[in-house]
């Protein structure tokens, strides 16, 4: 296997030394983020430079069902896949030496398959490139450790600490409460470094077992395929400790949310310095426009960043969640945050993405959104000082309301690409379609006798 073995990273090259390498999972991701593709024996693996699997997988909805195609005739054609070797990287909670690679997805006459999520964000870099400019990304990853909820109908609830108590919220950054589920920790450290994944650091945060991870700055695409695999492998590492991992944007309620915030600048090819600074060190007016258009586009990609009927009920005032297009310095009250930095690392905090997004559409919606400001060069709203959610919200109520404005959105729709755009929303259609057709326990309790 030296043959390919050279192409793929050393952690990867590390983590089968000295041992044979059972099998090989080919992957993508479908609309909703989901791990879709094929596991082989690595002795057949070897043997092929391609595979196939139905255009079909991005027509399907989280609950699994099937969307008509609003492109045309649906013959399910075959796509050709084939593997992007630096995405190699270790599946160690398996029982064999496994290694998953993410694969590129084209048509059969070569062209980049448009409603692949990867694809999308490998679009909109594309336009930056153009332009002489890079994106430079930091994601931060929320998710809640929860106990195993088997039945549905049941409310989630927090798990149990080593202690034998069950995690109690209200305890942002304490040492001791994030120890309650420390072997769940260690074992996400440890699967992060056979993958050869670097962690920036890890905390608690204000939910009871809610945990932020955050991740080192750099390529877009190369940390959208990281956010891939970690909420796989942090999965993984809940199970084994009997617990399960959520990525829902608000899982329990009366506790706060969880979000992938953004942290976004982008670089001169040529130079390698931040457009968003001068030489001086002050910000520049580039700077103004990234934020510009943010506030002027975010609006129309909110059903990328909250794609389900959950994600709205993070949007709500006094849970450390955005419910506004306000932007600040340090004010962590706005939707669109400017953290302190000197101005090698100046940057834009996008606060808005819900941790259920697809990584690879939530990175490209918000850089689709500063493209468009860099673009356009308006000016932003003034800055606003003291607390931001005493203002109105900008924000889409419902997932429905969200569709609207990312159908209405003509340079958004240009910018992501008119076919993705599509079938996106034919699939969150149908979602909504299907959840209101869903009799609550609220409407059970205050309905069934009193109205």
């Amino acid at each position: 296997m030296s043959d390919w073995t050279d192409l793929i990273p050393q952690a990867a090259r590390d983590y089968i030394a000295g041992r044979r390498l059972d099998e090989v999972e080919c992957i993508v991701a479908d609309i909703a983020g989901v791990a879709r593709g094929k596991a082989m024996p690595a002795s057949k693996f070897v043997h092929q430079d391609r595979f196939f699997l139905p255009n079909s997988i991005f027509l399907q909805s989280i609950t699994g069902e099937w969307v008509d195609n609003p492109m045309g005739a649906f013959t399910e054609p075959d796509m050709i896949l084939t593997p992007d070797w630096a995405t190699a990287t270790a599946a160690p909670w398996t029982a064999d030496v496994t290694l998953q690679i993410i694969h590129n997805v084209e048509d059969q006459q070569g062209n980049p398959v448009p409603t692949a999520p990867r694809n999308v964000l490998k679009r909109i870099l594309a336009l930056y490139e153009a332009e002489g400019w890079k994106p430079v990304i930091a994601p931060e990853m929320e998710f809640f450790l929860v106990a195993r909820n088997l039945d549905p109908n049941q409310p989630i609830i927090p798990p149990m600490g080593r202690s034998g108590r069950r995690a109690a919220g209200k305890q942002a950054y304490s040492m001791s409460a994030v120890d309650e589920y420390g072997k769940v920790i260690d074992d996400i450290y440890d699967f992060a470094e056979a993958q050869g994944f670097e962690i920036d650091g890890i905390l608690q945060e204000g939910g009871a077992g809610q945990v932020e991870i955050n991740l080192a700055h750099g390529d877009a695409v190369h940390l959208a395929d990281q956010i891939f695999f970690f909420k796989r492998q942090i999965r993984e590492a809940a199970l084994r400790h009997d617990c399960f991992a959520t990525f829902m944007a608000k899982p329990i309620e009366g506790e706060p949310g969880s979000a992938m915030h953004i942290h976004q600048s982008v670089v001169d090819v040529k130079t390698g310095e931040n457009i968003f600074s001068e030489p001086d060190g002050s910000e520049s007016i580039q700077f103004m426009y990234a934020i510009a258009g943010l506030q002027n586009h975010l609006p129309a990609v909110i059903a990328l960043l909250a794609p389900y009927v959950n994600s709205y009920r993070r949007y709500v005032p006094d849970f450390a969640a955005p419910i506004n297009l306000e932007w600040g310095r340090d004010n962590r009250t706005t939707g669109l945050r400017v953290p302190i930095s000197g101005p090698a690392a100046r940057r834009i905090e996008n606060r808005l993405a819900g941790m259920d997004c697809n990584p690879y559409l939530g990175l490209a919606a918000s850089l689709a959104c500063i493209y468009l400001g860099l673009k356009e060069k308006r000016m932003p709203r003034p800055e606003c000082i003291g607390d931001a959610y005493m203002n109105e919200t900008d924000l889409p109520y419902n997932l429905g309301d969200a569709l609207d404005l990312f159908s209405d959105s003509a340079p958004v729709r240009e910018v992501l690409g008119i076919e993705f755009c599509t079938v996106y929303e034919a699939v969150k259609r149908n979602e909504y379609k299907e959840f209101l057709q869903v009799i609550s326990p609220w409407e059970r309790e205050h309905l069934l006798l009193n109205v």
